[in-house]
């Protein structure tokens, strides 16, 4: 997960993250990446805080096709409605799709 210092939604996003691994059984790693600036926000395509990739992919669908790399937070159109957190049956489809 890449997020900021100082991020909201960065510590609801990891616990989302590791409740579903844990949930889903699958072998992989969570671990939170702060990015510190906004080098670094374009040289890791970083989307906003907080993103959650599986395998170097991001979760959000659709999410491929942006190229705007801020340090800054990220808000989530889900279909529950607008969120600081992505939809956890995104996380839940990327990670089945990589097993």
């Amino acid at each position: 997960m890449l997020t900021f210092e100082g991020c909201p939604h960065a510590q609801p996003a990891l616990d989302l993250a590791r409740r579903v691994v844990a949930e889903t059984g699958v072998e992989a790693t969570v671990r939170r990446v702060d990015v510190a600036d906004d080098t670094a926000a374009s040289a890791q395509r970083f989307l906003g805080s907080p993103t959650i990739r599986v395998d170097g992919r991001d979760i959000e669908p659709g999410a491929a096709e942006r190229d705007t790399y801020v340090l800054s937070c990220r808000i989530y159109r889900t279909p529950d409605g607008i969120k600081g957190e992505p939809d956890e049956r995104w996380l839940r489809d990327a990670l089945r799709a990589a097993t």
